[in-house]
């Protein structure tokens, strides 16, 4: 079993998984002006709240879009657990072959999506991760990565359409009672919910069209279970995919 921590802009996911399973994952607050030892006390109590023994770990995987704390998390993880933590970046084995004009340049989120997303389901494969920022990633049928796209995430798309009007306010994600709402709220839990999903619809018909064949869809991220009951399109549903990403790239490593 290992430890794989996924850096994000807004939340940090860390789960525990082996070959078999998925043990747990948890979210904490992406928070740049934390020191090590707060990160590592933040890790060891997520291991102690699901009795995980720091003995227990193999080691411990960092994939992160946040470089000003990348090195602060593998230290204090390799803190708790006392093994090395290998980081997704150059010199680390992934297997995916990207086809984009700077492969560099791709997010280890995405990587570790399309790993998985490879290993688990038939390719083509069209992957959303719907956090921060809502990304799709596009999977040839030869298991190329081959692009993308990224959107405004769910809850930035809200928040600057509170910031920016006068009478909206802020509201929960959770689905409205009906399509066509009755009052402000209504309106703008329609819009959001079923706006997003219609958008995740779309872009698979025609990213479908662009492939010329039918592809699978996958879906992850914080925000996936909340979009994905409402769109039309079979979207499978993985909370897991990126973990079970990191997981794979430490094997190889």
């Amino acid at each position: 079993m290992i430890l794989a921590i996924d850096i994000g802009n807004t939340n940090i996911v860390i789960g525990c998984v082996d070959d078999e399973k998925t043990y747990f994952i948890e979210r904490l607050s992406t928070i740049k002006t934390k020191m090590e030892l707060e990160y590592a006390i933040d890790i060891r109590m997520v291991l102690d709240i699901h009795g995980v023994r720091p003995e227990d770990l193999d080691g411990a995987i960092v994939g992160s879009v946040v470089p000003q704390i990348t090195g602060i998390v593998k230290r204090a993880a390799e803190k708790i657990i006392g093994k090395e933590t290998k980081v997704i970046g150059p010199g680390l084995k992934t297997g995916l072959n990207i086809l984009m004009d700077n492969p560099a340049q791709l997010g280890s989120d995405l990587v570790a999506d399309a790993v998985a997303g490879i290993a688990e389901y038939e390719p083509p494969l069209i992957i959303f991760d719907l956090g921060t920022a809502t990304t799709v990633s596009v999977v040839d049928a030869n298991k190329n990565y081959i692009g993308g796209m990224i959107l405004p995430g769910i809850v930035v798309s809200l928040n600057a359409l509170t910031a920016n009007t006068s009478q909206l306010q802020g509201i929960s994600l959770d689905a409205p009672k009906r399509l066509v709402g009755k009052n402000t709220i209504e309106c703008m839990k329609s819009g959001i919910i079923h706006g997003n999903a219609a958008s995740l619809d779309g872009l698979i018909d025609r990213i479908e069209e662009d492939l010329g064949q039918k592809a699978t869809a996958i879906a992850t991220g914080g925000l996936a279970k909340v979009i994905v009951p409402h769109c039309r399109r079979t979207i499978i549903l993985d909370d897991d995919l990126l973990l079970k990403g990191l997981r794979i790239i430490y094997n190889k490593n």
